[in-house]
């Protein structure tokens, strides 16, 4: 990448100095993470399911590519995109397919398909949901290959890594009313169930967005952070700790 390059993609993302995080390796190896109402969940590259319980990973039952947690409980999906949700300990089938899930939502859970269709479950059936009927999925307008949700809004980015907001999402109407452009490029996003927003563009730095409140819930700027020049392919976050994987699988706790 030229310097020229670099500049007018640090322009886009509205970019604020990158500070260095204070990061731990944490044993494992896993392709996707996420944390919500202080659990950890994981999915590595043979799809097996693990949760992070007294500081060692334990080994779930079942089969994922995607695992989400949140305070619409534990989701997720499977390679052939079936959606299952942890009911007593144990998966249950839902009806639906989407190829990536985010319970993080106020109560409800969202995510999109193969054909980046984007869908949301409203708050009465998400808590309902057990497999035993078929579960009412609303069409949220739009076309996103990466959705996440939290308690100020729902987060997007498309096939082009443009990433956008959408506005007055509730657990009663969680399609939302509008979206809007946020400057920036990053090919994952997620929210935490303190609002705040982290993702990773397509060379591997890690953004986290600056300025959200609640009457300001898009929030201002983008700040990269950054451990030892590496790289990452995904991010979650959950009381004021960063999990993050790096593009060889490796796992990190960090704060900045």
């Amino acid at each position: 990448m030229s310097p020229v390059t670099a500049l007018l993609l640090l322009a886009l993302l509205g970019h604020s100095s990158g500070i260095p995080m204070a990061c731990v390796q944490v044993p494992g190896a896993l392709v996707q993470i996420d944390a919500g109402n202080g659990l950890v969940f994981g999915v590595n590259q043979g799809a097996n399911i693990y949760t992070l319980f007294n500081g060692q990973w334990v080994q779930l039952s079942g089969a994922l590519k995607h695992v989400t947690t949140g305070a619409a409980g534990v989701w997720g999906v499977n390679n052939a995109n079936m959606i299952y949700k942890l009911v007593g300990g144990a998966w249950t089938l839902t009806t639906g397919l989407l190829k990536q899930i985010d319970a993080g939502g106020a109560q409800f859970v969202a995510g999109v398909n193969t054909n980046n269709n984007i869908y949301c479950l409203s708050g009465s059936a998400t808590v309902s949901a057990n497999g035993g009927s078929p579960l009412p999925w609303t069409s949220v307008p739009g076309i996103l290959k990466y959705y996440s949700c939290g308690p100020r809004g729902c987060w997007g980015v498309n096939s082009g890594n443009a990433i956008y907001y959408r506005h007055s999402t509730t657990p009663a109407s969680c399609a939302g009313t509008s979206w809007q452009f946020v400057s920036g490029s990053l090919v994952m996003i997620e929210v935490g169930s303190d609002g705040s927003v982290y993702g990773v563009n397509s060379a591997g730095v890690l953004y986290r967005r600056n300025g959200i409140t609640a009457n300001a819930p898009v929030g201002t700027s983008w700040t990269s952070l950054q451990y030892q020049n590496r790289k990452f392919r995904h991010v979650s976050a959950d009381l004021g700790l960063i999990w993050a994987i790096t593009n060889d699988q490796k796992i990190f706790r960090c704060q900045a």
